[in-house]
C-alpha cells in the first residue's frame, strides 16, 4: 500500500468517526481538506503552493474568494471550493469557480464537501470550466482505480496533458456508470423495448414489460455475480493447497476435536477477495473453533469480520455490522456475495 493510499484510509476513518462534529465548511477545510492535500504531497504551509482564500481581480464581484489555489511555477494550477461536510454537492456551487476559472491559467477545478471530491476542467469549451466532473472521489467509497487516479494530482505525479489525455475518457465512463447502476435497479422503458425485441417474440403487454424488466434486473446481478465469481475461482487456482499453507496460518487438526474443512478455508478464501483493495489480505487471519470459524482481523479476537457456521446440516454466516453476531443462513458459498457490503461495514468500525 503507498503513503498516498494509507493516509487517504486514515483520512476515511476520521470523517466517518467525527462527521458530527466536522460539519461546518471551516471544520472541513482543518480536518479534511488540508490533510487531503498533504495526502497528495502538498506543502499546505507554504503559501507559494497553497493559498487559502485566494483571490483574483479581474473575477468582477469584490471581495470573492476561492478557498484554495494550488500553485505551480507561479501559476494556478487548481482551484478548490469547499463545502459544508453534510452539502449535497449541486451546479449552483460551481459559479465561483466559473468565474475564477476563466480568468487564471488553471486547467482543473476541485468542489468538495469533504467526503466527495468532484474534479472538473475545459473539455466541452476552451477556458469554460464544464458543468459535470469527469472525475467523482468519493472518501468513504473508493475503489482500487479510483486511488490510481486520484494520484494523478499528487504534486509528484501531477502532468497536465497526461491527466487531459484520460478526463473525457473518465467523464463518459462515470457517466454511464450512472446510467447503468440506475438500470440494474430499475430499468428504463427504453431499455425493456430495446431487450425485448431480442429477446421476446409475443405481443407486448403492460404483464410482459414487467416480467423483461425484472428479468433484466435479475440478469444484471447475475453477470456481476459471475464476473466475482470467476475472478474468485482463478484466486483458488492459484492458491496454495491446505497442506502447503503455513501451520500459523490456517490451523490444522487438533486433538481437542477442531478440525479445518476445505469448505471453511474456501470462506475464508473468498472473504480474503471480497475485501481485496480494502484490507490488505495478510491482515485477513482464519481460527477455527469447534462450533464455528472466525475470520478475524489483524487475528484479534476482538475484530471478528464474520463467522462461519458450516459445521451442521444448515449453513450460516455471522457478521458483526450491528451490536451483536447476526446470524444469515446460506445454502451455498456463492451466497456470501450478497454480504459483501456488509462485511465492509464491520471493517470500517475497526
Amino acid at each position: 500500500m503507498s503513503n498516498m493510499e494509507a493516509s487517504i484510509q486514515a483520512l476515511a476513518k476520521r470523517v466517518e468517526d467525527y462527521s458530527e462534529t466536522i460539519q461546518t465548511e471551516e471544520a472541513v477545510k482543518t480536518s479534511v481538506i488540508l490533510p487531503f492535500l498533504q495526502s497528495l504531497g502538498y506543502d499546505v504551509f507554504n503559501p507559494a503552493e497553497v493559498v487559502p482564500e485566494f483571490t483574483a481581480d479581474a473575477v468582477g464581484k469584490k471581495g470573492e474568494k476561492v478557498d484554495y489555489a494550488i500553485m505551480k511555477d507561479g501559476e494556478v494550477s487548481i482551484l478548490i471550493e469547499c463545502k459544508g461536510l453534510s452539502t449535497q454537492l449541486n451546479e449552483k456551487h460551481l459559479a465561483q469557480l466559473f468565474r475564477y476559472f476563466t480568468v487564471t491559467k488553471a486547467r482543473f477545478a476541485i468542489l468538495t464537501n469533504g467526503r466527495e471530491y468532484r474534479f472538473y476542467s475545459d473539455l466541452e469549451e476552451a477556458n469554460k470550466l464544464d458543468r459535470r466532473p469527469f472525475f467523482i472521489f468519493d472518501l468513504l467509497d473508493y475503489a482500487p482505480a479510483s486511488i490510481s487516479e486520484l494520484a494523478k494530482f499528487s504534486r509528484a505525479d501531477f502532468d497536465v496533458e497526461n491527466i487531459l489525455a484520460q478526463a473525457e475518457r473518465l467523464k463518459y465512463v462515470s457517466a454511464v456508470k450512472k446510467v447503468l447502476e440506475t438500470w440494474v435497479e430499475t430499468p428504463s422503458e427504453g431499455l425493456v423495448k430495446l431487450i425485448g425485441a431480442e429477446v421476446y417474440d409475443g405481443r407486448s403487454s403492460a404483464a410482459v414489460r414487467e416480467m423483461l424488466s425484472n428479468a433484466i434486473t435479475a440478469a444484471f446481478r447475475d453477470l456481476v455475480r459471475d464476473r466475482i465469481r470467476q475472478k474468485l475461482s482463478n484466486a483458488f487456482e492459484d492458491a496454495p493447497a491446505p497442506s502447503e499453507i503455513p501451520a500459523n496460518t490456517i490451523p490444522a487438526e487438533k486433538d481437542d476435536g477442531v478440525v479445518t474443512t476445505e469448505e471453511e478455508i474456501e470462506g475464508w478464501l473468498l472473504i480474503k477477495a471480497l475485501l481485496r483493495g480494502s484490507v490488505e489480505s495478510n491482515r485477513i487471519f482464519m481460527r477455527d473453533a469447534k462450533s464455528y470459524c472466525a475470520i478475524l482481523l489483524d487475528d484479534n479476537n476482538r475484530k471478528p469480520l464474520a463467522r462461519l457456521h458450516f459445521n451442521r446440516s444448515k449453513k450460516y454466516i455471522g457478521l458483526f455490522d450491528g451490536e451483536a453476531e447476526e446470524r444469515m443462513e446460506i445454502g451455498t458459498l456463492d451466497d456470501m456475495f450478497e454480504f459483501r457490503d456488509r462485511i465492509l461495514s464491520t471493517v470500517s468500525k475497526y
